[in-house]
């Protein structure tokens, strides 16, 4: 049976879900490496099923990580960090190349490359092209989920545009601009499932969450709260990667997904058989992730880039890659700077 509904996943994906597929699979044998982009180119169970329905932030001892950046006019925007890119003469920056319309390689493209694009994509170009005059002088590097912040404090990449969500916890461990997009944690889970959203019906469930994760972050803290059943099953349904866990999912070796929204509506699109199950149960705001140390003026240039990206560059791309799939926007989120 398991077998059945796989194939007939496939069969409405398309080319991009046969993609995404195979990227999934070969995620685990693809860590860091670059992605060339030239410069041209029981008790605890009731306890669950009363979970509240509110939004609530990643971390309620920091209420608003998401106003912790620098302000663009908080001091230099051109120091050691900004001159480094320069000199190089190429941005480096870690994406996803399986998240669809987000980062990824479409193969039904007419480029022969089936370059990367999505949402992400058009910011780092963006990015690239303020720093360096040209979008195409930048270099992307294939980071799974686990590998975001490593990757950051390594200095292999000088930042990373991959839906991150800005947490307190991660604010320890790397810097991020301002919000350029607000989203929340849901449950994803096929159609006829008796799983609801995150409520009670996730009790003796198996779910997925990617390691390093703000998802599997809520779960952790749901199961420390009570709001989470305790046989709800996560520990071992952990993943590298964000969309190994849609493919779990696919075969039947998990009964639900926890993820971003705005991912997981994505991931709706790629596959009709599953759905977003109830609502939001967080608010969470990505950011471009950099180094905690050392890169303020990086920072300041790149919260000075986005004033004018969300202007009028951000209500295109939105247009482009994700109102088909989350609908109609009302723009991007609100900044207030430290």
């Amino acid at each position: 049976m398991n077998a059945r509904r796989l194939r007939a996943s496939l069969k409405g994906w398309g080319g991009v879900g046969a993609m995404a597929v195979v990227c999934a699979l070969a995620a685990v044998f693809a860590l860091l490496l670059p992605v060339a982009q030239t410069r041209e180119d029981d008790a605890s169970d009731r306890a669950g099923r009363g979970v509240a329905r509110g939004k609530q932030t990643a971390d309620e001892d920091c209420p608003a990580p998401q106003d912790q950046s620098l302000a663009p006019d908080s001091g230099t925007r051109n120091g050691a960090a900004v001159r480094k890119i320069v000199e190089r003469g190429s941005l480096i920056v870690g994406v996803d190349q399986n998240s669809y319309r987000w980062g990824y390689r479409d193969p039904n493209s007419a480029s022969k490359k089936a370059d990367l694009e999505g949402f992400d994509i058009d910011l780092a170009r963006a990015i690239a092209k303020d720093i360096l005059g040209d979008e195409k002088k930048i270099t992307f590097r294939a980071v799974p989920t686990i590998e975001r912040v490593p990757a950051i404090q390594r200095g292999e990449v000088d930042m990373v545009v991959r839906t991150m969500s800005i947490s307190c916890t991660r604010l320890d461990q790397v810097a991020f601009s301002s919000p350029y997009f607000k989203t929340g944690q849901q449950v994803l889970a096929p159609k006829g499932s008796a799983v609801t959203g995150y409520d009670g019906s996730l009790a003796k469930k198996r779910i997925c969450a990617a390691k390093g994760s703000t998802a599997l972050e809520a779960l952790e803290k749901g199961r420390a709260d009570g709001t989470l059943a305790a046989s709800a099953d996560f520990e071992e349904h952990t993943v590298p990667n964000q969309l190994d866990c849609l493919v779990r999912l696919q075969l039947g070796e998990v009964d639900a997904v926890v993820t971003d929204g705005a991912l997981a509506a994505s991931q709706a699109a790629q596959d009709p058989t599953v759905q977003l199950k109830g609502e939001p149960f967080t608010e969470e705001y990505y950011g471009v992730a950099m180094k905690k140390t050392g890169a303020d003026d990086l920072i300041r240039r790149v919260n000075a880039i986005l004033v004018d990206y969300r202007k009028d560059k951000w209500q295109a791309s939105y247009g482009e890659w994700l109102r088909g799939t989350l609908g109609k926007s009302g723009g991007p989120p609100p900044v207030t700077y430290k």
